[in-house]
């Protein structure tokens, strides 16, 4: 579908990828420190790099052996031209990374690898001109075994992670998918012409046909209809709209004829405003520091600061010969082989079996909310309930039909109608096995709908109409109905009330459930809708929540977000536009898997089988898979709280200094470590 070009521009100006990205996919871009990091081809660039770092391994001193396993006049060289392909081909993207971390004076994960990696290569060239050039003796140990499999593994590591969250869509994208791409003019002979979205200005009058999209925001200036404005405001029930009446782009007309007069587009529109939030909220959260990434910051400060020491101490007491490679050391085992497949295992395995629990997970950082997780806000329509009309009760008014006659009456009225609340009619009737056969019916402008059967008049008409013509009926039983957020039709015979049929959305079965298990766990539910009060309060206590806010806009439920998260942190589960921005904004956005392409786009997490009692899953995988991490972090880099200072010489006076050769082996056997017991999670 074509955006036009305003529009266009309004959802896509961003810092989103290129052609060519979107190309790649999601795999190739990452977020660190609040950047956006171009992680070009992943997959490729690893397996180009391992390749080169087999025949590298085989000319190299691997953990500090005396003599490579194949050695040749020149193959110091070789080794030195392979590594510096490998630095500079596989490392790039980590030097994007730290680039973007030191400029928010932020360092971490990025700038750790980049710091290891820069160390080794250059110590590592250094060698081989000392050795090679200027014939040192003693010979000067290089770095490339442990520069090569740094890149390999970090490499490895961040393109299991990037595959196991990858997502291929965009929420500003799918906004704009929501408009049509053309609209009906009407000029000022009353002439209709199509033109694209892009020619249409504010004052423009519209014609908008039955079942279109509604091309821009609006006022009715000619006719009536029911819009659908779930997908944009949340209202579950068909809005009636007339003359004065306002209307969203993007939302969808019912079966009338409308005419509107434009009273915005671009920028001005309700959906532009909905896209300048999400892309805000995205941008503010995507700063969010993880765990790893808080373990990496703290790991760059000590390890640059004992490399510095023990540089100044060695130099001091002995000569420069022996004080560099104790500080190169340093500052390369800080950055341990373990740490770059710490997460992303346990990422991969904690997404592995969310998939089968119909969990997709989209930002690993929102696992790592759920611990000090104080509020779940959720949307009603959809999310709560099953966000479609059925039939809850029927029955007859009048001593001479009976309920089934009333149903099956109403059901042959409606079967040539689209309309959601006549599909639910006619689907009850069948499962009710009830017969009926379509007969010729008109829709009474305002009203409802007419036709005969047998030679007897009907109306299917709403409550409105009923007050309106002062028709006798038990107001007190069908005021509790409304009240519990149901759209009533009265089948009217003869002027009388005969029957009637009561609609209204389900709640879904494990609704209750999830709000029980959120109050167990000391977690506060709150009901955000764009329903109705009276909907709202019904579905309310039925649930057991005790709050719950009512006929909301996104910008409220965002507001509402924002405020509750200066109380604590907040998870917010929805399923429709006007969920986008409080899902971006929350600290946890879990979006129903059968909801619009916007909010899936905009959440962390989507609930595939549109199950809210997978939602009670998801916190206890996220509390085991936080859990892991932590242990793994522990594996990957609590082993450097001994072996930097033994590295730095601490234990040097009493014979002992930790050497690369034993620092590889504690490296590999701590990557070991970290891949078994990332396989031992599961719920």
């Amino acid at each position: 579908m074509k955006m036009d070009e305003e529009n266009h521009e309004m959802n896509m100006d961003h810092s989103q990828m290129d052609m060519e990205d979107q190309k790649m996919g999601r795999s190739d871009m990452m977020m660190h420190g609040g950047h956006m990091v171009h992680m070009g081809n992943l997959q490729q660039k690893f397996w180009i790099s391992l390749v080169l770092t087999i025949p590298l391994l085989l000319m190299s001193s691997m953990m500090g052996m005396t003599h490579p396993l194949l050695e040749f006049q020149g193959s110091d060289w070789v080794v030195a031209i392979l590594g510096t392909v490998i630095f500079f081909y596989g490392g790039k993207p980590f030097f994007s990374g730290a680039k973007g971390e030191l400029t928010d004076k932020k360092p971490a994960m990025m700038t750790l690898i980049t710091m290891g990696i820069s160390v080794a290569y250059i110590y590592s060239i250094y060698s081989v001109i000392a050795n090679n050039v200027f014939n040192v003796s003693p010979s000067v140990m290089d770095f490339f075994w442990e520069l090569a499999t740094l890149v390999d593994i970090m490499l490895l590591g961040h393109w299991i992670e990037m595959n196991a969250v990858m997502n291929a869509g965009s929420a500003l994208n799918e906004l704009a998918e929501l408009l049509p791409s053309q609209a009906h003019r009407i000029d000022e002979k009353g002439q209709v012409t199509d033109v694209k979205l892009q020619d249409v200005t504010e004052g423009d009058r519209l014609l908008v046909r039955g079942g279109e999209k509604i091309p821009a925001d609006g006022k009715v200036v000619d006719g009536e209809s029911a819009v659908n404005e779930a997908m944009v405001t949340g209202e579950s029930k068909l809005v009636q709209k007339k003359v004065d009446t306002k209307v969203f782009g993007g939302s969808v007309n019912g079966d009338g004829t409308i005419q509107i007069e434009v009273t915005g587009t671009g920028e001005n529109s309700f959906l532009a405003q909905v896209t300048k939030m999400v892309e805000s909220a995205q941008n503010e959260k995507s700063g969010r520091e993880n765990l790893a990434d808080k373990v990496a910051s703290w790991l760059f400060y000590v390890a640059l600061t004992i490399a510095v020491i023990s540089f100044i101490a060695w130099w001091l007491t002995t000569d420069l010969a022996t004080a560099l490679p104790r500080a190169v050391t340093v500052l390369i085992i800080a950055c341990p082989h373990a740490l770059g497949l710490a997460i992303p295992l346990v990422v991969a395995r904690s997404t592995s079996i969310g998939a089968k629990q119909g969990l997709l997970l989209r930002d690993r950082n929102a696992m790592e909310q759920v611990t000090s997780l104080k509020y779940a806000l959720m949307d009603k329509t959809g999310t709560l309930t099953e966000g479609n009309f059925k039939v809850k009760e029927y029955g007859s008014l009048s001593a001479k039909k009976s309920d089934a006659e009333v149903l099956k009456t109403m059901a042959s009225l409606e079967a040539g109608s689209s309309h959601p609340l006549a599909v639910g009619i006619t689907k009850k009737a069948r499962a009710e096995k009830i017969g009926y056969k379509s007969v010729n019916s008109s829709q009474i402008k305002g009203v409802g709908l007419k036709g005969e059967i047998d030679g007897t008049n009907y109306l299917i008409v709403s409550p409105g109409y009923v007050e309106e013509k002062g028709l006798s009926v038990d107001n007190e039983r069908f005021d509790a109905l409304a009240s519990e957020g149901n759209s009533l039709s009265f089948l009217v015979e003869n002027n009388k009330v005969v029957g009637f049929v009561a609609q209204g959305d389900q709640i879904k079965p494990a609704a209750k459930k999830l709000i029980d298990t959120l109050l167990s766990q000391g977690i506060t539910p709150v009901m955000l809708t764009g329903d109705n009060k009276q909907a709202a309060k019904g579905v309310a206590e039925k649930l057991g929540i005790t709050e719950f806010k009512a006929q909301l806009l996104p910008a409220d439920k965002e507001k509402a977000v924002q405020s509750y998260q200066n109380d604590g942190k907040v998870m917010m589960i929805g399923d429709g536009v006007n969920d986008a921005p409080s899902l971006a904004r929350a600290d946890i956005g879990v979006a129903i898997g059968s909801g619009t392409d916007v909010a899936i786009e905009s959440a962390d997490l989507v609930l595939v089988k549109s199950d809210p009692h997978d939602i009670i899953n998801f916190l206890e995988l996220s509390r085991k898979t936080t859990s892991k991490m932590t242990q793994n972090l522990w594996w990957g880099a609590g082993y450097n709280i001994i072996a930097l200072p033994l590295a730095a010489g601490v234990l040097a006076p009493v014979g002992f200094v930790l050497s690369p050769m034993v620092g590889a082996v504690l490296m590999s056997l701590s990557t070991v470590i970290v891949a078994i017991n990332a396989l031992t999670l599961k719920i």
